[in-house]
């Protein structure tokens, strides 16, 4: 079995030193941390590329390289032991990034920048460096909620898994923009169908796809919701099929979503919910990719912004951003539920997990 290393991201300030990088004992699901790097101020949000030797983090500044816009940082990863060297930071070209991904081929990282509305594209070098901006495209519109939804803030991209087209929920839109990503000259385009609507209201946030490419599925921030759509890889469409809450129904606190994760298995789904701390763990319908809520599961901490499944399926870690602790569950893939570990990492302000195998001889 392969054992993993952990990449974390967090916010600057409190004690965090930036990005950690921890080592998961897939034995026991406990978490030894290998090193930390503080080269990027607020690196909250991580991606890798898939040969596994770059590691790309948003920086949540105001300004980069002496120009209005937020950042992304560059790093090579030591494939020795883990630890990570700066190669160089380039701007987002907008105001607040959020969230990034790295296409299928590694030529190119794509942002989401929720203060200014906006998606970016960035090409990469063979070296893993950043190049400048090759696209940017600023979103337009507003929705219902006057508090969150005056005007649009990309809150996440996403980029199929035939790496043809990208997903970027935005929340302040009430939209799905879907984008034909361009690997030729670095551009996103509109796709015949340009968006995906939700329910006014509903604000997206975070998006997954099944493993069989027929389904995928947005969890929406103010309506603690989870929408099931089928997904037509071939032309990028999505046709909403469902929705499912992902709060209990007796409860009467104030809550918002954050992440969202489908079990490599492809037969459960995984929601946070920040205020009522807590797991919502689904059962998928295989024959249509519909949801069923079966279970609720605390985190452990406060604010479970972020969690990640390791490849395997064996263990999911919640990382609980107002507590500064990543608790490890063992997943069982038959029912799809979590029971707790016992093993729980300190990391200040943790809001990002991405894995990254290590072979076994």
């Amino acid at each position: 079995m392969d054992n993993y290393r952990i990449y974390i991201g967090t916010y600057s300030g409190d004690g965090s030193e930036g990005i950690y990088a921890h080592k998961l004992d897939m034995s026991t699901g406990a978490l030894t941390q290998i090193s930390s790097h503080g080269e990027v101020e607020n690196p909250s949000f991580l991606d890798l590329s898939p040969d596994g030797r770059f590691l790309y983090a948003i920086g949540e500044v105001s300004e980069t390289n002496g120009q209005p816009g937020g950042a992304v940082g560059a790093y090579s990863i030591n494939q020795e032991d883990g630890s990570l060297k700066h190669i160089n930071t380039e701007s987002t070209v907008g105001p607040g990034p959020c969230h990034l991904s790295v296409d299928a081929g590694g030529q190119y990282v794509l942002v989401a920048n929720y203060g200014g509305g906006s998606v970016a594209v960035l090409p990469t070098k063979d070296d893993g460096a950043l190049l400048e901006a090759s696209d940017f495209i600023q979103h337009k519109g507003s929705s219902v909620n006057p508090d969150r939804q005056q005007e649009p803030h990309a809150h996440s991209i996403m980029i199929a898994p035939n790496n043809r087209y990208a997903y970027a929920p935005d929340l302040g839109m009430d939209k799905i923009m879907i984008y034909n990503l361009d690997l030729e000259k670095g551009k996103l385009q509109p796709n015949s169908q340009p968006y995906q609507s939700v329910e006014p209201g509903q604000g997206p946030r975070h998006f997954d796809f099944h493993p069989n490419n027929h389904y995928a599925y947005v969890i929406n921030e103010i309506g603690n919701t989870i929408v099931s759509y089928n997904y037509n890889e071939d032309l990028g469409t999505l046709d909403p099929t469902g929705s499912v809450p992902t709060l209990p129904s007796d409860f009467t606190g104030t809550s918002h979503t954050a992440d969202i994760h489908v079990h490599p298995n492809g037969k459960f789904l995984y929601g946070s919910n920040r205020g009522h701390d807590s797991l919502v763990v689904c059962a998928i319908d295989q024959s249509n990719g519909e949801l069923e809520v079966i279970g609720h599961v605390a985190t452990g901490g406060k604010n479970p912004r972020n969690f990640g499944i390791d490849p395997s399926g064996t263990f999911l870690l919640a990382a609980n951003q107002d507590t500064g602790d990543i608790f490890t569950f063992k997943i069982n893939p038959e029912t799809g539920m979590l029971a707790s570990t016992g093993e729980v990492a300190h990391v200040p302000r943790p809001v990002c997990i991405k894995f990254a195998a290590i072979s076994q001889s």
